[in-house]
């Protein structure tokens, strides 16, 4: 059965309009009254502009009266990772310090989104400095997750997540250094994209002032679909206008279109980050799957290197790259924390605090490590096309603001254990660049989602894409939560 309206894809709600079954207007005010129906329990969208977006829809609308050229999203309701300059909101990830400074300008996200028709509408939360998997401030205050209110929706794109898996907007963008794209997409049930580094220029995702881009982090497309994701990719990707004037951006399509085509990696657990066996169990059932279709299906194949020095080289450069958000007190803390750890301490905090006062020639020697990996990556892919792997431990867990974060648990097959040791999920591909494509695959016995990534070689974005574009066309769909159905 077709999907009602509120969860059709972007690309659906594109043709909907193409084809004058629905107007632009008549599409924006659906999702607005959606947001006002369901917003106040989830809280997913924090800020709107809809007188504005009202003018762009009826402009939208005159433009498919007209018979002008449409844009792929021509029409199609968007929100937005707060995180990202949008002219006239403020851009605050979270911080109250900067609750009041509004952008002037809009990101390169939200430009070429808007040049491929979208009808942007509003911004949605994130967690304090993005630096969580639940998404909640002091600004803002907490999202839940639409499948289960008493739990995280994921973060730090979490926002993004709850909207497209409730039916609040039509497609998202978010930015992923620590799984921020992946976690919400597993965590609520939809798709996201986590773009291999540099291909998705960040100009406009940033805080305050800063203009560099920096390490690790990337920023990319989600949705209830996959194709959405590559026509998003298509609209988003490229350089700035600086680097375009030297380079242009010409990623490899992908070369195969039969689920038997490929040859398939299944990785469900590691003893870094030891995964639930209800996500084990989902991603079996897919790997098995696949075997039927004739895939080539290894889950004995690896990458030649070790897991814990990937993951020790990770959580280093992570809080390096995110160091600069320190206050010059946090600093001088962390320095000190790290002089006095013990070196055989590779506990997540001491290895935070190390990355967070990182010394550059450290780094150096990290960074020749990470590349080293990244080798091994590159040649690994030489006999296979994807690794189907975990994005998490375990499934959306319970709201819990302990602080400081490293001290909070999650409980893992029958286990307390530290909350941060799933970030090894998101390093394990993402310091070394790769793409990961965020796709639902099931669900637990009290029907929480459950998500695997598909990770490629490093530029294979469309690859990554296309699997999952298979897996949704013959393994699982999008299903909406039922509270909001």
């Amino acid at each position: 059965m077709p999907l009602d309206l509120p969860f059709q894809t972007a690309k659906q709600l594109a043709a909907a309009v193409r084809k004058r079954k629905i107007g632009c207007l008549e599409l924006l005010d659906l999702y607005l009254k959606r947001v006002e129906t369901y917003n106040p329990e989830l809280n997913a969208v924090i800020a709107t502009d809809i007188e504005g977006a009202r003018k762009r829809a009826k402009a939208a609308d005159r433009a498919v009266k007209a018979g002008k050229k449409l844009g792929p999203l021509h029409g199609v309701p968007m929100t937005i990772k707060e995180s990202f300059d949008v002219a006239g909101f403020p851009t605050t990830w979270g911080d109250p310090a900067f609750k009041d400074t509004v952008a002037e300008t809009n990101a390169l996200v939200v430009e070429r989104m808007l040049a491929a028709g979208v009808t942007l509408f509003g911004k949605t939360n994130v967690p304090l400095n993005l630096a969580d998997w639940q998404s909640y401030n002091a600004i803002y205050g907490q999202t839940n997750n639409p499948w289960d209110l008493s739990r995280t929706p994921g973060g730090s794109s979490g926002g993004s997540g709850a909207a497209l898996a409730a039916g609040l907007t039509g497609i998202e963008a978010g930015s992923d250094i620590g799984a921020s794209i992946r976690n919400p997409a597993h965590y609520c049930g939809v798709w996201g994209h986590k773009p291999t580094w540099g291909v998705v220029c960040p100009k406009g995702h940033r805080l305050g002032n800063t203009v560099a881009y920096g390490d690790i982090n990337v920023v990319g497309p989600l949705a209830r679909g996959a194709e959405d994701l590559e026509i998003a990719l298509d609209a988003m990707a490229g350089p700035d206008e600086i680097d375009g004037r030297g380079w242009k951006l010409s990623l490899p399509r992908a070369k195969k279109s039969r689920l038997r085509d490929f040859r398939v990696a299944v990785l469900r657990t590691d003893r870094n980050a030891p995964v639930d066996r209800a996500v084990q169990g989902e991603i079996q059932k897919l790997a098995d799957f696949l075997a039927k279709k004739k895939a080539k299906v290894d889950d004995k194949a690896r990458p030649a290197f070790d897991t814990t020095e990937l993951a020790d080289v990770y959580v280093k450069l992570l809080r390096a790259a995110t160091s600069g958000r320190l206050s010059d007190e946090a600093f001088a803390k962390a320095a000190a924390d790290a002089a006095s750890l013990s070196a055989s301490d590779k506990s997540y905090f001491a290895q935070m605090q190390r990355g967070n006062s990182l010394p550059h020639r450290t780094w150096l020697h990290l960074n020749e490590r990470r590349h080293r990996f990244r080798l091994a990556w590159d040649k690994f892919f030489d006999d296979f096309d994807v690794m189907i792997c975990p994005i998490s431990m375990g499934a959306a867990f319970t709201h819990d603001h302990v602080d400081p974060r490293h001290e909070r648990t999650i409980v893992i097959n029958n286990r307390k254990l530290p909350v941060v040791d799933q970030i090894f999920w998101a390093g394990y591909t993402g310091v070394t660049y790769l793409p990961s494509t965020a796709v639902p695959i099931g669900q637990t016995a009290d029907g929480l989602p459950i998500g695997v990534q598909v990770v490629g070689r490093q530029y294979d974005d469309y690859t990554t894409i296309a699997f999952a574009k298979l897996l949704e066309k013959e393994y699982r769909g999008f299903e909406p939560p039922p509270a909001y159905s």
